[in-house]
């Protein structure tokens, strides 16, 4: 795999919302294999080929997906919010999320709440330092009660469409980087205000207490899909699901009705998984969305 590829992923973007000043913050890249087996699950093989070559993509030769894993950043009047922490130690390419915070001018002491959107290896991964203490000192660390409840008390990844291995090491994250926090960890409802203009909406389905993040100032908004999509692809076809969703069904449920949300508010839309930045706009086609990076405008 090029470097230049993982390399392209890993950018840092600085942006506002409003009167908030707001960054994307790398920890690095992943690439995944496989990913029209672990995007598109459900999607016909044909019809999947179909779109694949429209997005310039060979679905014979669509062997490995080089994701960003970026973290979202807001700074606030009231409060500094980190939303995730990356992958951590999954692999080569991960880790570099406090080596990004000091390029965007913050330090891990700065920050006063980090929200784990879900518990995910790629989420959660940064939680902790080396010496098992956490990597945010001052920070609350929040959670939703969903998603809190599932993970600490023997989740089941059965419905899972993924190798047992992966599941194995998605519980291993989760015992590893989150169980410590247990007695730290703030568990909130679902939909909650952080701080003024940052909330979570609930969006379950990719996993039980799965949440966006809806960023509100002034006149302006950004959601952050997190991973409700995970590839623009599921812009134009929300009913394809991923092999990653405990909950396939309500994961497009939640998919339709906040691109939906993000469409009819005009919202800057962030997403985990897609190229770098990873921002863009949600618009309605005759036959449902698409997807405009921020690049082409």
């Amino acid at each position: 795999m090029p470097v230049d590829q993982h390399h392209a992923a890993e950018m840092n973007y600085e942006f506002t919302v409003g009167e908030f000043d707001c960054a994307v913050v790398s920890d690095g890249s992943f690439a995944y294999p496989n990913p029209d087996r672990l995007f598109f699950f459900n999607a016909d093989p044909g019809e999947l080929a179909m779109v694949l070559k429209r997005y310039g993509i060979d679905p014979n030769a669509w062997e490995r997906y080089v994701s960003p894993y970026p973290c979202l950043l807001i700074q606030t009047d009231d409060g500094t919010v980190l939303v995730d922490t990356g992958g951590g130690t999954l692999g080569d390419h991960t880790g570099k999320l406090l080596t990004n915070l000091q390029q965007v001018g913050t330090s891990p002491e700065e920050i006063d709440i980090v929200l784990l959107t879900h518990v995910h290896h790629d989420h959660v991964g940064g939680n902790l330092d080396e010496n098992g203490t956490p990597a945010f000192p001052n920070a609350e660390y929040v959670v939703s009660q969903t998603e809190a409840e599932f993970w600490l008390n023997d989740p089941d990844l059965a419905s899972l469409k993924v190798p047992d291995h992966v599941k194995e090491a998605m519980i291993a994250f989760a015992d590893q980087q989150v169980r410590p926090l247990r007695e730290r960890l703030k568990r909130i409802d679902d939909g909650s205000e952080l701080v003024a203009g940052v909330r979570t909406v609930p969006a379950p389905g990719h996993t039980p207490g799965h949440v966006v993040v809806e960023v509100a100032s002034m006149d302006e908004s950004l959601l952050y899909l997190v991973d409700l999509v995970f590839h623009p692809i599921h812009v134009e076809h929300p009913e394809w699901y991923t092999a990653f969703d405990v909950d396939p069904d309500t994961a497009v449920e939640s998919r339709n009705r906040l691109l939906d949300q993000a469409a009819d508010r005009a919202a800057l839309v962030m997403a985990q998984h897609f190229p770098a930045p990873g921002l863009g706009w949600i618009h309605t086609t005759d036959t449902g969305y698409e997807w405009t990076p921020i690049s082409d405008e």
